[in-house]
């Protein structure tokens, strides 16, 4: 049995929406009905990096962070595809350039989306055409 099932359903267009869980989420390959897939990629990794920061935070005996926000940045090749990702985090907290560099190595070990971003990871896939 798997950990994590979704479901993503396109009926026509390039536009998908996704069921996680009890959520819906509509992703557009074009950007138009909702956000394109490289953007909810990066999106998501600071998403997960966020909170990775803050477990390190506490981690580091820094259980107060404050306001903690992330801006991301992302370039394409010229084949749309993801190539950087730079991330800007801002703490409300006043704490040493050491201490920052301490709390961002950790998260980088904590972060599930850090983590996963290897050419290794691939979708097995299975096409089942007249499916429906």
């Amino acid at each position: 049995m798997s950990d994590i099932q979704t479901s993503t359903v396109s009926e026509e267009g390039f536009a998908s929406t996704s069921q996680v869980g009890d959520f819906e989420l509509t992703i557009d390959a074009l950007g138009e009905a909702g956000p394109d897939p490289n953007s909810v990629l990066v999106a998501d990794y600071a998403s997960c990096f966020l909170p990775a920061f803050r477990v390190g935070g506490q981690q580091r005996g820094h259980d107060d962070l404050g306001k903690v926000q992330i801006d991301a940045d992302a370039d394409l090749d010229d084949d749309d595809d993801l190539e950087a990702i730079r991330f800007d985090i801002y703490v409300e907290a006043d704490l040493d350039d050491e201490t920052l560099a301490e709390i961002l190595e950790r998260a980088e070990g904590i972060c599930h989306v850090h983590s996963a971003l290897r050419a290794e990871l691939r979708a097995d896939a299975t096409v089942h055409g007249d499916a429906f």
